[in-house]
This record gives C-alpha cells, structure tokens and sequence, in this order.
C-alpha cells in the first residue's frame, strides 16, 4: 500500500512539474516575443513646438524640419540679448545645451555675460537663411546681426553660425556653436 501511494504522489508531482514547465516555457517564448518587439520598434514622441504643424520625433532619426525649428528657436534665444536678461539668457541656453557639452558651452556664455554686464549694448539677429543636416546633426543660420548701444545702431553685419547637435535617445540638446568666417570680410594676415 505505501508503494501505491508513493507511485500517486511520484505522478502528481510529476503532473505538477510538467504544467509548471509548459508555464514556464510559454512566459519565456511571450518575453523573448516582447523583448524582441520593443527591440526593433521605433520610439515616436510628438512634439508640440511653437507651430501650425504637428511633428513627430521617432528614434529611426531627426527630422529636417525638426531641426530647423530647433536651430531657429535656440539662433533666435543665443543671438538676441540685452545687459538686463543675461542671467536668463544663459539660464536658457544651458536647459537646451547637451549634458556633455554643458559645462565648455557654460563656460563660453560666461565670457559673454562678463563682457556684457554692466554695457548698454545689446544685439538683434534677423534669419535670413538656414541650412540643416540632419545626418551629421548640424545646421548653419546666416542673417543681419545688429549691434546696438542704447537705442543706436553701431553695426549691421551679414553672418552665419553653425550650431552642432547631440542626440540621446529622444533627446536633442545643443553641443556647441560658433561664428562662420564671413567671406565678405578681408581677413588679417
């Protein structure tokens, strides 16, 4: 009799072992499945930027367009500034700027406040064109930019900047900028 029941017990955990692999087995294919969709899905966030347009930003890559609303709303933040906002100027400019480059960007604006603080001069940028890659996550703008002391124009010059992009994952912030040599302008020997 104890035989029998040792064999009844030895089935019923078998049984037991056996739908407790047949589970295992089934949730191990739904998250190889899972793993796998998520894997080779791309991410899309929708973006809700100052536009008529809706724009979609998905991880196979940056739209043109994207990009160029991105250069043209941080041109217009970086080259428009007076004495009176330049702490906001710079607290702006750096919640765009890229974790990595925020520090060398940081340390370029600082030079810039220092020189600034305390002058009445002020400048304006007017876009008059931009040129946008999205491969190589850069973009140049070109316009009028505008020096001012007071209320007196002292300069009106064409230039362009170039503005250089990192991307991480979802995320676009801006890894550094500077001043395109204008070719109209004799340059020193």
């Amino acid at each position: 009799m104890k035989h029998e029941f040792a064999y009844e017990e030895a089935q019923r955990h078998l049984k037991q072992r056996n739908r407790f692999a047949a589970l295992a087995a089934v949730l191990g294919l739904t998250t190889v499945l899972a793993v796998g969709a998520a894997a080779t899905r791309d991410e899309t966030l929708v973006l809700l930027p100052i536009t008529s347009e809706r724009i979609a930003l998905s991880s196979g890559g940056i739209e043109a367009h994207y990009l160029e609303l991105v250069t043209r709303d941080t041109a217009l933040m970086l080259l428009n500034r007076a004495p009176e906002s330049l702490d906001y100027w710079m607290e702006q400019i750096l919640k765009v700027a890229d974790p990595a480059a925020r520090g060398h960007l940081k340390a370029e604006l600082v030079k810039i406040v220092d020189e600034q603080r305390g002058s009445d001069i002020s400048q304006a940028f007017v876009i008059a064109s931009m040129r946008v890659d999205p491969k190589t996550l850069t973009s140049t703008v070109t316009g009028t930019l505008k020096t001012f002391v007071g209320a007196q124009v002292i300069a009106s010059q064409e230039r362009s900047f170039e503005f250089n992009w990192n991307r991480r994952g979802l995320s676009l912030g801006l890894a550094g900028f500077r001043q395109l040599p204008n070719p109209n302008e004799e340059e020193d020997l």
